[in-house]
């Protein structure tokens, strides 16, 4: 597997494999992807990766959104990780986060933060070994097809930048 610089070229994939996600009704709120234009404008400029396969499938991807405008925000990031789901189990998920982590640190990101459903237990357990840890539960923030869900809120505080 290589990690690379998530560009353009890869969107195609990258939305499909988004879009899986979508589908699970575990990953996210987002009902439909949206275009490379918008998802670039709404991403930080820097610490977007993909993983490929040796023969240059894209196996999944990870950004960071910005969570405020505010400049008092700048350094905290909201994480986005997603992976196809033939390569669940596999240590992509783990590659891709460990990798964004010390790119977000390389940028001066001193939190990062992910809103996480709690039934998403794969998730949970995947930041939580990358160092997140879960600080509150907030209940009932929004509608999913109709139906109230909650989301656990986690972060990982950097222990280079920042301190």
């Amino acid at each position: 597997m290589l990690l690379q610089a998530f560009t353009a070229a890869h969107w195609p994939e990258a939305r499909a494999i988004y879009e899986a996600g979508i589908a699970t009704g575990q990953a996210t709120f987002a009902t439909e992807a949206p275009t490379w234009d918008d998802w670039d404008r709404g991403h930080l400029p820097h610490s977007r990766l993909v993983a490929l396969s040796e023969t240059g499938q894209v196996l999944g991807w990870a950004a960071l959104s910005p969570v405020s405008g505010r400049c008092v925000y700048g350094g905290v990031g909201e994480v986005s990780v997603y992976v196809a789901a033939e390569a669940r189990g596999q240590g992509v998920g783990r590659q891709l986060l460990a990798a964004l982590v010390a790119e977000s640190e390389a940028h001066n990101m001193w939190t990062l933060q992910a809103g996480i459903f709690p039934e998403n237990e794969a998730s949970v357990r995947l930041h939580e070994a990358a160092g997140f840890r879960v600080v509150g539960r907030r209940e009932r923030i929004g509608q999913q097809h109709g139906h109230w869900r909650d989301t656990l809120l986690l972060e990982r505080r950097s222990t280079a930048v920042g301190v």
